[in-house]
């Protein structure tokens, strides 16, 4: 949640007492220091930026990225960060190519305050190298004075290709997302390597494509639909969360088909300069207190399990925002692997070749 319906709590936040998620550590030891962060684009609660800096007297040099590939590239390239936050599958790839240094577990030590659900996953089973930033899912939120509930529920993702909507939609600017709406679609596995099954996928996004005229967007989609410029988009639950707390209107589904759950982490890449401030970073930004001023912000759900139950309870920020919760008894709902390396190049450059038909 951003912007002016939440200036009151961002102040209340900003006059919080967060020298506790300094405790047990030197500021003198990094002073003159510069932490280079990567992150997201409006995936974080500046003020806490702000807050570390004066905390340590340091200077963090904060950039931000619109996909895990574009982040990948720089930092293969030879950018040294000291902290990203990639998503799941981006986190499996850079652990097998050895891009990633191992957390430092006495100082990243508040792995118990976890949820269940969302620590020891499969890409890093005892996270080892990755602490959980936020999770989320991919969905749609749409224009319930437009489309009726039982019709959005009744047709999940081929919402997105029912014509009647044509010209009025939004459609994430994301290769991996936009094949997996297309995929689940279709009934299959978000994970997809058969080649009959992702060109079925492709031909289902290229009609799309033609059929629906979307407009393809980022975070323009946030006030995009917290406007109510379109009837549908897809997006990721945090924007979902804001535009439904702006918009009394809207309404967020995850589509019956099953979706993709994902989990952004922090992490250190091999080549960090300052690895041990970056695990002081790591730890400031996972306590209580910062998990639930990022979360407040953004709009993601905490991986933290107090402040997921604080923001959802009565009287919470997030209480009843159906974007703010994740469910767990839909069986075809997947986290993202890493794909074969064939196809990590061929489906980006697929999906631009169809956005420029």
């Amino acid at each position: 949640m951003k912007k002016t319906t939440v200036v009151l709590m961002a102040l209340i936040l900003a006059l919080m007492p967060l020298a506790g998620l300094a405790e047990g550590f030197d500021p003198s030891e990094f002073a003159g220091a510069t932490l280079n962060v990567y992150n997201w684009g409006e995936y974080v609660d500046m003020s806490l930026i702000r807050d570390f800096e004066k905390q340590y007297n340091v200077r963090v040099n904060y950039k931000t990225y619109e996909s895990n590939e574009y982040m990948y590239m720089q930092l293969i390239s030879g950018d040294a960060w000291d902290v990203i936050v990639p998503s799941d599958y981006m986190i499996e790839r850079l652990i097998k190519e050895e891009k990633l240094q191992p957390l430092d577990k006495t100082i990243v030590n508040n792995l118990d305050q976890l949820a269940d659900g969302v620590k020891n996953q499969a890409f890093d089973p005892d996270n080892t190298y990755s602490m959980p930033y936020f999770w989320q899912s991919v969905g749609i939120v749409y224009d319930t004075t437009k489309i009726p509930e039982e019709e959005m529920e009744a047709q999940g993702w081929n919402a997105f290709r029912n014509t009647a909507y044509a010209g009025h939609i939004y459609m994430y600017d994301s290769s991996r997302d936009a094949y997996m709406a297309a995929e689940k679609a279709l009934g299959y596995s978000a994970n997809t390597s058969d080649p009959a099954e992702l060109a079925a996928a492709t031909e289902w996004l290229r009609e799309m494509h033609h059929t629906m005229k979307p407009s393809y967007v980022t975070d323009e989609v946030i006030d995009g639909m917290a406007e109510g410029l379109k009837w549908m988009a897809m997006v990721y639950s945090g924007d979902g969360a804001y535009i439904l707390s702006e918009n009394e209107d809207m309404a967020y589904i995850m589509p019956y088909q099953g979706t993709n759950i994902a989990v952004d982490a922090m992490v250190i890449p091999a080549n960090a300069k300052n690895p041990k401030l970056a695990n002081v970073f790591i730890r400031y930004m996972s306590t209580y207190e910062a998990y639930k001023a990022n979360s407040i912000e953004t709009g993601y759900i905490s991986p933290n399990a107090q402040v997921m139950a604080d923001l959802t309870a009565p009287g919470g920020e997030y209480e009843g925002n159906t974007a703010y919760m994740l469910r767990s008894d839909n069986e075809l709902d997947e986290i993202y692997v890493d794909l074969p390396e064939e196809l990590k190049k061929e489906q980006p450059e697929t999906w631009s070749h169809i956005m420029a038909e």
